[in-house]
């Protein structure tokens, strides 16, 4: 399966994330401009660049994008995806997908948004979509972006080597050894626990 998939908004107390238009570019622009100290492995584009990358987002195969919209001002400050939907060898019927393309503003960090977020992504993967497994991958030296999702009580499975395309600046068309993390359905209800009390807890980091 390579086509986008056809997802509602997906609202929640902190963050909504909203299909990915060309008219969250401005918010996007604005986002990506504030420290980009955290982004020497992600794919975040400077501001001027915003319009392409959106128009790239949103002709990528197999990539069904959202913009990360915060609550308490309507601006958009990130942007994340399912990507990589995998249907069974005997059925169109979904078996796994993945969340990627993920960043946030600097000022978004910290925040809950990141929780809520794979909160509301994971929950539409298997009560509405029906997967048997949810995969995030982040480039295996970038420990800030692993420790967050260790938090979040996704499970890491080790270190492919040479699976993705590099990010990190002056890398560019090289590969990345990727460090492989994933949600199995029968993890789900626990790791939507844990997402639900990490949200709970005042001033507990996203």
């Amino acid at each position: 399966m390579s086509v986008q998939l056809d997802v509602p908004v997906l609202a929640g107390s902190l963050v909504r994330l909203e299909p990915l238009t060309m008219e969250h570019a401005a918010d996007l622009a604005a986002a990506a401009e504030e420290d980009r100290a955290s982004y020497g492995f992600t794919l975040v584009p400077r501001g001027s660049e915003m319009r392409g990358y959106v128009a790239t987002q949103l002709a990528r195969r197999g990539l069904t994008p959202f913009a990360q919209v915060r609550v308490r001002d309507g601006k958009a400050v990130g942007c994340t995806g399912l990507w990589d939907p995998r249907s069974w060898p005997d059925r169109p019927a979904l078996r796994a997908i993945e969340i990627g393309f993920t960043w946030l503003a600097a000022s978004a960090q910290g925040s809950g948004i990141n929780a809520e977020a794979k909160l509301l992504l994971l929950g539409y993967a298997f009560e509405t979509l029906g997967v048997a497994r949810v995969d995030l991958k982040t480039d295996a030296r970038n420990h800030r972006c692993r420790r967050a999702l260790e938090r979040l009580g996704i499970g890491f499975e080790g270190v492919l080597r040479n699976w993705s395309m590099s990010w990190a600046p002056g890398e560019e068309g090289m590969l990345r050894d990727s460090a492989m993390f994933a949600v199995v359905a029968s993890e789900w209800p626990a790791v939507r626990q844990s997402l639900m009390t990490r949200l709970a807890s005042a001033g507990t980091p996203g």
